[in-house]
């Protein structure tokens, strides 16, 4: 039987009994065998057992945490089992020549922008990106580079009122807390998607810390935020516009006040169930001739950046053609 997700949403205390991990909260105990679990989300207050966290650092289980409003607070990163030494060299000579980490840089934008392009022409909306895009050919520094992604970024957001019904208006990005509904979906889904990717990194030799579009930090895991970039426009808005545009969420699914918009626990047992329900679908990859799950294409990527970084096939970031 594969491995998979586990979302914890209330309050509640992970407890272990031999190899079964018991997720206790108001409403029972619910048993999760070790062997079924790939990793944890948890936006609850959690509390957990030593004897719980020896089990997932044996297992190589992943427990990514989330504070009050849905944003990552922090993972348990288990200890690396998948290490090359010369992989991890390389890795950070590739950041250190600036002419190589330029060039993943505007790698990882391109993907991103070619990604939000697509979204785009499936609504069927015009928009100036591949010109702005254009603008990566002149940058020689990294903050010329962030500089073309925000704008993109920003012009994409700018599009969302077109696509999304009147009472989910944008009215600009905000983020903490977000203001609105919209941007609520927004920085609770990408914060999912910042994890899902981390779990993909850990299961490679990657070192997560070393990236190369954002600044490395010593509380980040800033290589996830580069490969993040690349599918956060088909995973997280395109899901956002599903269940919005389908009445699937409706504001019932909020909590709001004068300052800030949250999904509620009704709100994010539904965005949750989707999102996972789309990492899990597959489709038959064209390069690999074989059906692969929306989760493996992101691990995928990151053997791609291996193989790119170890110098045998250059760097090609994936854009979706269905």
């Amino acid at each position: 039987m594969p491995k998979k997700n586990y979302y914890l949403l209330s309050d509640g205390i992970l407890k272990r009994k031999e190899n079964t991990i018991y997720f206790v909260n108001e409403k029972g105990k619910k048993p999760i065998p070790i062997n079924k679990i790939y990793s944890i989300y948890a936006y609850g207050q959690i509390t957990i057992s030593s004897q719980v966290i020896s089990l997932f650092a044996k297992s190589g289980i992943p427990i990514h945490f989330f504070n009050y409003y849905g944003f990552y607070n922090g993972s348990f990163y288990p200890r690396e089992t998948l290490l090359s030494g010369d992989l991890v060299v390389k890795q950070a000579e590739t950041y250190l020549n600036s002419m190589k980490r330029i060039e993943l840089a505007k790698l990882f934008v391109e993907g991103s922008a070619k990604n939000i392009m697509k979204v785009l022409a499936y609504y069927k909306i015009d928009n100036k990106i591949k010109y702005t895009l254009n603008d990566l050919k002149k940058c020689k520094i990294i903050s010329e580079i962030m500089n073309v992604e925000g704008r993109i970024r920003a012009e994409y957001y700018t599009k969302f009122d077109e696509i999304l019904p009147e009472e989910f208006k944008m009215e600009g990005r905000s983020r903490q807390p977000p203001k609105n509904m919209i941007n609520s979906l927004i920085s609770f889904g990408n914060s999912m998607m910042y994890s899902t990717t981390l779990t993909e990194i850990y299961n490679t030799q990657l070192n997560p810390t070393i990236s190369f579009l954002h600044e490395p930090s010593e509380r980040r895991f800033s290589l996830s935020l580069d490969l993040s970039e690349i599918f956060k426009p088909i995973f997280v808005d395109r899901l956002i516009f599903y269940l919005v545009n389908k009445n699937m969420i409706t504001k019932k699914d909020f909590d709001q006040d004068l300052n800030c918009c949250l999904l509620n626990e009704k709100g994010r047992t539904k965005f949750v169930q989707e999102y996972n329900k789309r990492l899990e679908k597959t489709i038959k990859h064209r390069d690999l001739n074989r059906n692969v799950s929306y989760r493996r294409l992101i691990r995928l990527e990151a053997y791609k950046l291996v193989k790119h970084i170890l110098g045998t096939k250059k760097y090609d970031p994936f854009v979706i053609w269905w």
